[in-house]
């Protein structure tokens, strides 16, 4: 059959058997994307709407830069949260490098400007016909973006179902902050990185293949999402 052909048979196996090395790393890759989106939308979901809602001297600015972290490497972020958690770094006293902890700040760091940006967008097309009338109700500018957030709730889960995709997905901050050990910080893409290189492909194949069915997933909610939105959009008179 051939080295590949064994690769995939012996990836298939894992899988099938749920390898405990493999349902280790996968689970904890999760754990950390899924901890890092929370915390990117906690902050995020309020700094959009409080964007969107508020006029202020800086906020074009504010919004150039967000949009252009959008475009941030991976590795960037990493680098720069390993200098502030290092020993000779201004937080290195919180003792946080090389754990999944760091992994998460570093990867929230890096989809916050996702769930700013997008946010920011969704609440400024909501206002569009709906602001007045719930400012004349008496509601304040930031509480007027956050009914509208709830009203266009459907695409706020978008919204984060596109971070979580871009933190699982991403391997350079994660192997920066994380080192990569077994066992402790090792997550689905570093594995990968590291397991080719090693030539221990059936694991890599195995882990690939639950990435890209994860990725899938979030795909086929977002789409899910929108086909909702696209049913339950007022019809034209």
């Amino acid at each position: 059959m051939g080295g590949f052909g064994d690769s995939v048979v012996t990836a298939a196996q894992l899988l099938w058997s749920a390898d405990p090395r493999l349902l280790r790393i996968v689970g904890l890759s999760l754990a950390v994307s899924g901890a890092a989106s929370a915390a990117a939308a906690l902050v995020g979901v309020l700094g959009g709407a409080a964007l969107a809602a508020f006029r202020f001297p800086g906020r074009g600015a504010l919004l150039l830069l967000t949009n252009t972290l959008l475009a941030l490497p991976s590795v960037v972020v990493g680098l720069a949260v390993y200098l502030l958690l290092s020993r000779a770094g201004p937080l290195g006293h919180w003792g946080i490098l090389f754990t999944p902890t760091a992994m998460v700040v570093a990867q929230t760091l890096l989809v916050l400007p996702v769930v700013v940006a997008l946010t920011r967008q969704l609440v400024a097309d909501a206002m569009h016909g709906n602001a007045e009338q719930l400012r004349s109700m008496g509601a304040t500018p930031l509480l007027t973006a956050l009914l509208l957030l709830v009203h266009e709730r459907s695409s706020l889960a978008t919204v984060l179902l596109t971070a979580f995709g871009r933190a699982v997905s991403e391997v350079g901050a994660v192997m920066i902050v994380g080192g990569n050990i077994d066992g402790v910080t090792r997550v689905m893409t570093t594995a990968i990185a590291l397991e080719t290189s090693k030539g221990d492909l059936p694991l890599a194949l195995g882990l690939g293949l639950v990435l890209l069915g994860v990725v899938g997933l979030v795909n086929v909610a977002i789409a899910l999402l929108r086909q909702g939105m696209r049913r339950t959009a007022p019809v034209a008179a």
